[in-house]
C-alpha cells in the first residue's frame, strides 16, 4: 500500500477511517492487525481483501495495482487470489459443509467432479472428513469455523484474511483453529489476521496495532 486513506461520507460530514497507510507485506508472511473499535482495522481488511476501494492511494496485490480495477475484476481477483475466514462462519445454512466448501468453484466454473475432489480435499485438510455430508446446524461452532477455513482455502488462494476467526470459539477450540491457521501459513500462504485480542494476535510473526486510522507500531513478534 502507497499513501492509502479511505474517507466515508455521512451527510455533508466527511469521516476517515483511514489516514495515509503505507505498508507492505511479503509473500509468506503471517502478519496480525490490531486495535480498539474504530482504529481502521476493519477498514483496512476491507480493502486488502478488495472489498473496498482506497479514497487516495495504492493498493498493489502481488505486483498488480488493484486499487482501480473494476467491480468484475474485483470479484475475479477475490475469488482466485483471496481467501477469507470470518468471525460468524458465513456458511449457508440448508447446504452440506462441502456444498459449502464448492462454492467459490461454482463462481469459478469448475467441473462438478472436479469441485467435489477439491472441496473433499480441502475438508480433509482441516479434519473434517467424517463431516462433509453434515449441515452447519449439525456441526460444533469450531467444526463450522473449520468449514469456514476449507471454503477459504479451495482455490489454494496466495492471500487468505482472516477476521476474529476465534470470536465466537471457547479457549480451547480457538486454539485448535489458530493451529490450523499456523498449518496454512507453514504450507505457505500468506495469513493477515485481524483481531482486538493479544493473545490471539500474538500467535503471528509481525503485528501492526492501528489508532485512529494510523499505524501507530509495526515490529516482529516471537509467537508464543
Amino acid at each position: 500500500m502507497e499513501k492509502v486513506s479511505r474517507t466515508y461520507k455521512l451527510g455533508a460530514i466527511n469521516v476517515p477511517a483511514l489516514r495515509v497507510v503505507d505498508l507492505q507485506i511479503e509473500a509468506n508472511e503471517y502478519v496480525s492487525i490490531m486495535g480498539p473499535s474504530g482504529s481502521g482495522k476493519s477498514t483496512l481488511m476491507n480493502i486488502l481483501g478488495c472489498l473496498d476501494a482506497p479514497s487516495t492511494g495504492k493498493y498493489y496485490l502481488g505486483g498488480e495495482n488493484v486499487s482501480r480495477l473494476n467491480d468484475n475484476q474485483l470479484s475475479e481477483i477475490r475469488n482466485k487470489r483471496i481467501g477469507f475466514v470470518f468471525q460468524t462462519f458465513n456458511l449457508l445454512s440448508r447446504v452440506t459443509a462441502l456444498r459449502n466448501v464448492e462454492l467459490p468453484l461454482i463462481y469459478n466454473n469448475a467441473p462438478s467432479a472436479q469441485r467435489r475432489a477439491m472441496a473433499e480435499q480441502a475438508l480433509e485438510q482441516v479434519g473434517l472428513a467424517d463431516r462433509m455430508n453434515h449441515r452447519p446446524n449439525e456441526l460444533s461452532g469450531g467444526q463450522c469455523q473449520r468449514v469456514a477455513i476449507a471454503r477459504a482455502l479451495v482455490n489454494s488462494p496466495s492471500l487468505i484474511l482472516a477476521d476474529e476467526p476465534t470470536g465466537n470459539l471457547d479457549t480451547k477450540t480457538g486454539e485448535e483453529i489458530m493451529a490450523i491457521i499456523q498449518s496454512l501459513h507453514d504450507k505457505g500462504n500468506c495469513i493477515i489476521l485481524v483481531t482486538h485480542e493479544r493473545e490471539v494476535a500474538e500467535h503471528a510473526r509481525r503485528i501492526i496495532v492501528l489508532s485512529d486510522g494510523e499505524i501507530k507500531s509495526d515490529g516482529r513478534n516471537n509467537p508464543r
